[in-house]
């Protein structure tokens, strides 16, 4: 018979996270906790902003009523251990809070700066799948590229990869047309 060895949960909650960091932090950083690890990322760059005002701007002019689209900062929690603030959101109406959203959204949209890139891509991308966010899209604002990733069978499936060029019309969480290079000057 095998032993088992129970040993102390390790790592932060979201409650540890809300004791360590103001609401509202004023230092330009994003607070943000992935399997119980703090991450800290600097505020972000001019382009990234861009890209971010314009896509909201897109997603907010198709969004249909009961929806809300957000833009960071606003608190995800996915578990008790993870909490992230997705550059951009959407979810129902009904389900945020005045202080987060708990559970999935709907969409969410992270816009790599070279500072978050591979948390995007790889750690954030995995959450988000395992939470059962039905769509999951990352923008590079500098190759202004957009890849989109759809659930199906509880595993993203990759739906759009565009060029500055390309159009594409997504389905999910509603129908909208976007072009990455309308996203930037």
């Amino acid at each position: 018979m095998e032993a088992v060895i129970t040993l102390p949960r390790a790592g932060l909650t979201r409650d540890d996270l809300a004791a360590l960091v103001p609401e509202e932090p004023d230092d330009g950083h994003r607070y943000e906790l992935i399997d119980g690890t703090l991450i800290v990322t600097p505020a972000p760059g001019f382009r990234h902003q861009v890209v971010s005002l314009r896509l909201i701007v897109s997603l907010d002019h198709a969004c249909p009523a009961g929806l809300q689209v957000l833009a960071a900062p606003f608190a995800v929690g996915l578990s008790i251990d993870t909490e992230v603030q997705p550059d951009l959101l959407v979810a129902p109406r009904d389900a945020f809070t005045d202080k987060d959203l708990s559970g999935a959204p709907l969409l969410a949209v992270e816009i790599l700066s070279p500072s978050t890139r591979l948390i995007d891509l790889n750690l954030k991308k995995a959450r988000y799948e395992q939470a059962g966010c039905p769509s999951y899209w990352v923008i590079d604002p500098v190759a202004l590229r957009l890849t989109a990733w759809e659930l199906r069978d509880g595993a993203y499936a990759e739906v759009a990869d565009l060029g500055p060029g390309d159009s594409w019309t997504a389905r999910l969480p509603f129908e909208v047309t976007l072009r990455p290079g309308d996203l930037a000057d």
